[in-house]
């Protein structure tokens, strides 16, 4: 079991180096210079020279990235190439608005959707299955930006019971972004909520037809005591990985929801970042999406392992 944690921590670790390593050789491919597009067009070669040594970009690149490597490892992740200010500092803001959105969505979406693929699942083939299961199948085929332009039209333009764009800044109280979280929270939930079901509701009935069940049942077992002890806990093992990947990319920072509601989150920077070829910082998100991505899968492994006894057995949770 340690061993297993450890060689999957090893690999988590490798995911995240190459995901940084991946994101410095992209921008070092962009055309242009970041000296020149800060000082206009009308900047003179000397001044870019001076603007590119004073932000230490006239150095081989191999050398920046080493150090950059060398101080994001002591969690110095560099100074914003554009503001100056300490890349935490800067992108703590919108850390802290992006997990805001995120918490909403997890709890809200993630109950919501096991519940609903629970129902499904025991209720196959019949009116509520049919519901939901369309409810699945419509979310996972609307894109994002659709479902949260169909929610402004009705709830922030014609019912005008929310606002239809953040107007507060990454450095807003929690009490001001509250009024405008509610449509990006719900545009969020509804395509999540849409993989989740599909997965659950595949799963009950899965598990509801296999032997072990049956077996409980010819034993005397309550419906009840049978659903939640044998069939439910087994059922959600395959569903943790589903879930595991969405709220990673619901933490990511979720760029076309947030552009839409002008969100001040994460994903609002990275389009930032990405205009003013600010490395430090997209190097920053960059680490920060690729860790979430592999802590949630880790925590998904294991809690299959807690769940099911089978997987602790030396020689099968390899």
């Amino acid at each position: 079991m340690l061993k297993t944690i450890g060689r999957r921590l090893a690999y988590s670790v490798l995911t995240v180096w190459l995901a940084t390593l991946l994101v410095f050789v992209a921008l070092q491919a962009l055309p242009g210079n970041l000296a020149q597009q800060l000082l206009g067009q009308n900047a003179t070669p000397a001044a870019v020279a001076r603007l590119d040594a004073s932000l230490g970009l006239d150095r081989p690149a191999w050398r920046r990235y080493l150090d950059w490597l060398g101080g994001a490892v002591h969690g110095d992740f560099g100074r914003s190439l554009v503001s100056g200010q300490p890349v935490l500092s800067e992108a703590g803001g919108y850390l802290r608005n992006t997990a805001l959105l995120a918490g909403i969505v997890i709890l809200a979406g993630i109950t919501l959707s096991l519940v609903l693929g629970v129902v499904a699942g025991l209720t196959r083939d019949r009116w509520p299955d049919l519901a939901i299961s369309g409810f699945a199948l419509l979310g996972m085929s609307v894109p994002e930006f659709t479902v949260a332009t169909v929610l402004v039209l009705g709830f922030a333009i014609d019912l005008q019971w929310f606002p239809a764009v953040v107007t507060a800044g990454p450095t807003a109280s929690i009490g001001q972004l509250l009024p405008a979280v509610w449509l990006p929270a719900a545009s969020l939930t509804v395509v999540m909520a849409a993989y989740i079901i599909r997965m659950m509701r595949t799963s009950v009935i899965d598990v509801l037809s296999a032997e072990y069940v049956t077996l409980a049942r010819i034993r005397g077992l309550s419906s009840r005591r049978v659903l939640f002890r044998h069939a439910l806990p087994n059922a959600l093992l395959p569903t943790l990985n589903v879930i595991a990947v969405n709220i990673a990319w619901l933490v990511g920072g979720v760029v076309v929801v947030e552009s839409v509601f002008n969100y001040p989150g994460i994903g609002t920077l990275m389009i930032q970042a990405v205009h003013n070829r600010d490395l430090p910082l997209l190097q920053f998100i960059a680490v920060f999406g690729a860790a979430t991505f592999v802590v949630c899968n880790l925590l998904a492994d294991l809690a299959s392992v807690y769940l099911n006894p089978r997987l602790r057995t030396p020689g099968r949770a390899g």
